[in-house]
C-alpha cells in the first residue's frame, strides 16, 4: 500500500508563521480597529490574512511520524506577498513537498482582502504539482477570519486583539481521507468544513486549536524579532481524534518574513 505522505498537511501551516505581523507587512487598520497580533493562528488550516505589499517568506516545517509510518516527513516553503490587501492581496507559495530529496515540487496561491474591524476573506489553492511524484491532488478553498474586537480581549498598549477564529469550506485535503483511512474503517470522507482558534495567553504566545475537516489538532505559537526581522515558531499535535491517521503524531513549523 502506498504511504500518504504528512506533506499534505505542511503547505497550509506556512501561513500562520510571520505573515500576519504589521511589521511584516500585513495591511493597515485604523488606530480605533484592534490588529491581529502577529502569532500563529492555526496548525494545520488556513487563515485569510496572509502575506502582501512586497513581503517575502520562508520557512520549514514536518511531522513526525508520518500518518501509518514510523518515519518523519517534512517541507520547505519560499513565497511572497504583493499587492494591497485593502483591495486585493496575493501570497504566492513554491513548496518543497520532500526536503530529504528536493525533487517534488508545489505551489500554493491565496488570494485575500481586509475588511472592516480586523476581519477578512481569501479563497486560495493548495498543492498544484510543478513536478512529477506527490501523493496528493490540489485542494481550493474559501475561509473568513476576524480579529475579535472586544475590549475585555484587546491588548491596548499594543493595539492588538488576542482572540481570532477562522471557518472556512474546502476540498481535496479537506474533506478527503487517505487509502489508509479507508482501509482501515475511518469511511472516505470528512467534513470539507474546516475552522481554527486562536487566545494569546501571554506575550506574543499564542494557544492554537483547529478541525482540518478530518481531525482535531492543537498547539502553540510564539513570535519574536531578530533585528528588524519576525520569525515565527508552531508546535502542536495532530490527530488528536481517530477520525483519520493512526495516532497522535507532532508537528512544528518555523519561518520568517520581511519586506522589500
Amino acid at each position: 500500500m502506498k504511504r500518504r505522505k504528512a506533506s499534505y498537511l505542511i503547505p497550509a501551516m506556512f501561513g500562520m508563521l510571520a505573515l500576519n505581523s504589521p511589521e511584516a507587512g500585513a495591511g493597515q487598520y485604523s488606530s480605533v480597529v484592534a490588529r491581529t497580533n502577529n502569532n500563529g493562528k492555526s496548525v494545520t488550516t488556513p487563515v485569510a490574512w496572509g502575506a502582501s505589499n512586497n513581503v517575502v517568506f520562508m520557512g520549514i516545517g514536518g511531522t513526525s511520524p508520518s500518518p501509518y509510518s514510523k518515519k518523519s516527513d517534512g517541507a520547505a516553503v519560499l513565497g511572497a506577498g504583493i499587492g494591497d490587501p485593502k483591495e486585493i492581496g496575493v501570497q504566492v507559495s513554491l513548496i518543497s513537498l520532500d526536503v530529504s530529496a528536493w525533487k517534488e515540487y508545489s505551489t500554493s496561491v491565496h488570494l485575500f482582502r481586509h475588511l472592516e474591524d480586523g476581519d477578512a476573506i481569501a479563497v486560495g489553492v493548495e498543492n498544484v504539482m510543478l513536478t512529477d511524484g506527490g501523493d496528493s491532488g490540489k485542494s481550493f478553498y474559501i475561509v473568513y477570519s476576524r480579529g475579535v474586537q472586544d475590549e475585555s480581549v484587546v491588548n491596548k498598549a499594543s493595539n492588538t486583539t488576542k482572540l481570532h477564529y477562522s471557518v472556512g469550506a474546502g476540498s481535496g485535503r479537506f474533506g478527503d481521507k487517505s487509502p489508509a483511512d479507508i482501509l482501515t474503517g475511518k469511511g472516505p470522507h470528512g467534513t470539507y468544513v474546516f475552522g481554527n482558534l486562536a487566545y494569546e495567553v501571554a506575550e506574543s504566545f499564542n494557544v492554537v486549536t483547529d478541525w482540518n475537516g478530518l481531525n482535531l489538532n492543537a498547539g502553540v505559537s510564539k513570535s519574536f524579532e531578530i533585528g528588524n526581522i519576525p520569525f515565527g515558531v508552531t508546535i502542536g499535535l495532530a490527530d488528536l481524534t481517530d477520525n483519520s491517521g493512526d495516532g497522535v503524531r507532532f508537528v512544528g513549523a518555523a519561518g520568517f518574513g520581511f519586506k522589500l
